[in-house]
């Protein structure tokens, strides 16, 4: 180690815990079908798509009790 490289720099990567990993495979899928949308209808169809999913979650709309319709 040089004067300016600490232990905390050649340290391994920290392991995700089995949430963060859960998180993490959500995000993919989100993404590639972000990508997916937009490919097939453009990016506002995609940004308006995924503001109303995230309207519906806020107003408890999505689930088995409130089912968007």
């Amino acid at each position: 180690m040089t004067d300016q490289t600490t232990a905390a720099d050649t340290a391994a990567p920290a392991r995700l815990t089995p949430e963060e990993e859960s998180k993490d495979a959500f995000f993919q899928r989100a993404a590639m079908l972000a990508e997916e949308m937009v490919a097939a209808h453009g990016k506002e169809f995609a940004m308006g798509t995924l503001v109303l999913a995230a309207r519906w979650i806020a107003e408890n709309r999505l689930g088995s009790s409130g089912r968007a319709n």
